[in-house]
């Protein structure tokens, strides 16, 4: 956390993985040189989003205005943004920690988003994560998005609410769908928890986000709970729409 202080349980947090990272040396999430979980070299060749975004969903942009799908249909959330795109290094390394169990990598990852948030100075009470259909969580074992919000929850000193969303319908992969496909598939998908969400000002913290339905879908569940209002994040943002300037060539 760039010029900020570790509070004393994410310091033991971060304490914990270096010590597996000592007994056990580690294959970068990117490029798999040992040594570490996610190498300088990696870093570098990660796209990070800068620059203008569109205030509200957070998609690199021209200029500074809210976006024309934002003016269309207004999100729910106050504010989504993301660290990079997915795609190089990045994208492997998300593959690693959502298929392939490397969980050391969420602990890496949240340190960029934690920076992040203390950047964008938002106000909030809580955090929870896009739930798992309870097949997938059979399956995999763990959520990665939790993987990512544990560590932020501790270095903010804020209260972490694994119940806060429920995914009360199943859905199919977002993978492939169009932007009204995605949105259709999760729409009535998730139900929050009035008495943890209530009044708060809460953060959805996800892996990836391509065009903001899921985190759009779980903002509407968490109003319709009751929360003050809703904030998203997520480590990666695929690109999905055929802007101009230098969207398609940082992708």
């Amino acid at each position: 956390m760039a010029g900020q202080k570790q509070r004393p349980a994410y310091h033991l947090y971060h304490l914990s993985w270096c010590a597996i990272d000592w007994l056990y040396p580690p294959n970068c999430g990117g490029c798999g040189a040992l040594g570490e979980r996610w190498c300088q070299t990696c870093m570098e060749q990660t796209s990070k989003i800068s620059g203008n975004v569109c205030p509200c969903c957070g998609y690199p942009q021209v200029g500074t205005e809210i976006c024309p799908s934002c003016q269309s249909t207004a999100p729910g959330y106050n504010a989504l943004r993301s660290w990079g795109f997915f795609k190089g290094p990045l994208r492997e390394a998300l593959h690693r920690l959502k298929y392939k169990q490397d969980l050391g990598l969420g602990e890496i990852f949240s340190l960029p988003l934690i920076d992040m948030i203390f950047a964008l100075n938002w106000q909030i009470d809580g955090i929870c994560t896009v739930p798992l259909s309870r097949k997938r969580y059979q399956e995999r074992g763990y959520n990665q998005s939790s993987m990512l919000a544990w560590p932020i929850s501790l270095a903010l000193n804020i209260s972490y609410i694994s119940k806060g969303i429920e995914r009360i319908r199943d859905t199919r992969s977002q993978v492939g769908l169009s932007k009204l496909e995605r949105i259709q598939n999760v729409s009535g998908a998730f139900q929050a928890s009035h008495s943890l969400v209530k009044c708060k000002s809460i953060m959805i913290v996800d892996d990836v986000t391509t065009t903001g339905s899921t985190i759009q879908a779980c903002a509407q569940a968490l109003l319709d709970a009751g929360a003050k209002a809703v904030y998203g994040l997520t480590l990666a943002r695929a690109a999905y729409r055929e802007d101009p300037v230098n969207v398609l060539q940082a992708v």
